[in-house]
């Protein structure tokens, strides 16, 4: 079941929040569970049992890692609850990988198993195993059973992020207020992520296929389409961060923020600061800490950046375009640390030009379908292969999605949001604000619905991940 959907908007969506309603306090993350597997049931039921075997482990393990916390049984149990969570992952998500690598190394031909992936395994796999680390580390083990498969498979945040840490939200699990103030709050914050995800990300998702639909390809079609994918995935994965964000509060949970302006940054460190944060972190303080960080000499450092970045590249995908994506980041990032932050912070211009350029570049590359098609787009972007400059068709999806391109570009600055702030410093223009904002969300609400009951369907990008 899709957010951005009529069976979610208008049914399960006023149940389950009338359900949640009238529940007493002590019933409500019972409701909150069912309520989540139905909403994961909807699309895959078998891949319950996947999640329940998943969450049942995670408890077990967890109560026994803290019980001999500081020992080596603790460690064990912790690295054995790490060792099924990625085994599920593995299996799902790289088997059919490492089949087709070993056929092409190998020149045999072992039949691929074909597996279909379950969706969200990447998210709550990372969230379970961010769980029993914590408890090794310190945290206090979850005793109860349903708030530690709340956390899990809380349908909010379910099947594409963002990556909620247990420590972070284990207090609100138990004992979290309720309010209508925080429930508007919420509301606002979801229809604001639809709006993101329906009226921008599907419609560059529209240019973006029309590009894979031409035969007229032309180096100013492959910008249209880098510029096109760059703002599709951002404002369908913001869009969909905001709706769970959103979601949250509609339930009493304060969900981590995972983008902040991402576009906006002047550095690629900075980049990858504010966009996917949740993920971000995630690898830092599992991964790239425990490796050594930087503590441990400029090699070292760099190593680990590698290594950190293989697997990010990895976790969006079974491809090598991925892994290829995350070595780019990581080389990118390698160069800032070494010498290139210097350079960036003497001219605000050149190193926001230099930071879009290279986002830009990236995409194409997690775009594509393999490697061959990412190294053709790259090319395409600079004319090899002796394609035209530009094309007839692409001078008229130029004048075609140009303005929704402009509003997408100026949307994925903080421009908005600024306005609104000060508008609600003054206050003539904060009593009219508050009167708008309600019949401004109710238009908005009513048109995303015709363009739902209307339109195409075109889900989430990252639910493939």
């Amino acid at each position: 079941m899709l957010f951005s959907s009529i069976s979610f908007l208008y049914y399960f969506l006023p149940v389950m929040a009338a359900l949640y309603l009238i529940v007493p306090g002590r019933m409500k993350n019972t409701a909150l569970l069912l309520g989540s597997l139905f909403f994961y049931a909807w699309g895959e039921p078998k891949y319950i049992l996947i999640m329940g075997i998943s969450i049942a482990q995670g408890y077990v393990f967890g109560l026994l890692a803290e019980r001999f916390r500081g020992k080596w049984a603790g460690r064990a149990c912790c690295m054995a609850s790490v060792g099924i969570s990625l085994a599920f992952l593995c299996c799902f998500k790289y088997t059919d990988f490492f089949i087709r690598n070993f056929n092409a190394a190998t020149g045999l031909g072992v039949p691929l198993l074909r597996i279909s992936l379950p969706v969200g395994i990447s998210f709550y796999t990372f969230q379970m195993i961010s769980y029993t680390i914590d408890v090794y580390r310190g945290e206090p083990a979850q005793k109860n059973i349903v708030h530690l498969a709340v956390y899990i498979a809380m349908f909010p945040q379910l099947v594409a992020g963002p990556i909620v840490r247990y420590s972070d939200i284990s207090g609100q699990l138990g004992d979290r207020t309720h309010s209508f103030g925080m429930a508007a709050e919420g509301i606002r914050r979801f229809v604001i992520g639809l709006a993101k995800k329906v009226l921008f990300a599907n419609q560059f998702g529209e240019l973006c296929s029309v590009f894979w639909a031409s035969e007229e390809k032309s180096a100013l079609f492959y910008w249209l389409y880098a510029i096109g994918f760059t703002l599709q995935i951002y404002f369908d994965f913001s869009g969909y961060s905001d709706m769970a964000v959103g979601l949250g509060k509609l339930f009493g949970f304060r969900f981590p923020e995972n983008f902040r302006y991402p576009y906006c940054s002047f550095s690629i460190t900075e980049f990858w600061r504010r966009w996917h944060i949740s993920l971000g972190s995630w690898f830092r303080d599992y991964v790239y800490i425990p490796l050594g960080g930087n503590r441990k000499g400029k090699g070292r450092q760099i190593c680990n950046i590698l290594i950190v970045w293989i697997l990010t590249g990895l976790w969006h995908g079974a491809a090598w375009n991925f892994v290829l994506w995350g070595l780019f980041f990581a080389a990118l990032l390698i160069t800032e640390k070494v010498w290139l932050l210097s350079v960036l912070e003497k001219s605000r211009v050149l190193s926001h030009a230099y930071v879009l350029f290279f986002v830009t570049v990236s995409f194409v590359i997690f775009g594509a379908a393999d490697w061959k098609e990412a190294a053709r787009g790259i090319g395409g972007l600079f004319g090899a292969g002796g394609i035209p400059f530009a094309s007839p068709e692409a001078l008229y999806y130029l004048k075609s999605y140009a303005p929704v391109l402009a509003m997408g570009m100026v949307g994925a600055t903080p421009l908005g949001a600024g306005i609104l702030k000060k508008g609600l410093e003054k206050k003539g223009w904060r009593s009219v604000l508050c009167v708008a904002e309600p019949v401004f969300l109710v238009a908005l609400v009513g048109m995303i619905t015709g363009y739902l009951v209307d339109g195409s369907f075109r889900p989430f990008l990252y639910f493939r991940f």
